[in-house]
């Protein structure tokens, strides 16, 4: 009988050899604590640095000027505010970015709809690879 190899905290752990994401600084902004949170620790568990997270428009923007950003995560809606202030800057300094959502493509401004969506519910391992694929973008620019 073969051994198996010893997996510790599931789809995380699977993923971490072919994920490592070291020395990328990845914004989340995110108005659920649980939501941020998760993605938070996965993240870092990549070694990403999360910058943030943060869940109003204000403070990302503050975040933006202030902080190097690689790349970033968005929810749409942020309470009684949207993202999109927020991905306009983020577009002005070149940093991609994709946007955490319920809801379909539609309901964003025409102007970014080109932006790939990760929709809410979503696992840990759609995050890494989506963030995966934003610092492949990130090397491009």
């Amino acid at each position: 009988m073969r051994d198996r190899p010893a997996v510790a905290g599931g789809r995380d752990d699977i993923l971490s050899d072919n994920a490592n994401l070291t020395g990328k600084r990845l914004l989340i902004v995110e108005d659920d604590y649980f939501i941020a949170s998760d993605l938070k620790r996965a993240l870092e568990a990549h070694g990403i640095t999360v910058v943030g997270p943060v869940g109003r428009v204000a403070d990302a923007l503050a975040l933006i000027e202030r902080e190097r950003i690689d790349v970033a995560m968005l929810d749409v809606n942020l309470g009684n505010a949207m993202c999109f202030p927020i991905a306009e800057r983020l577009r002005t300094c070149g940093v991609p970015f994709l946007f955490l959502t319920g809801y379909d493509a539609w309901t964003l401004p025409e102007s970014l709809r080109d932006v790939r969506l990760l929709v809410k519910p979503f696992d840990s391992a759609a995050v890494v690879a989506a963030v995966r694929n934003l610092c492949e973008m990130e090397k491009v620019r």
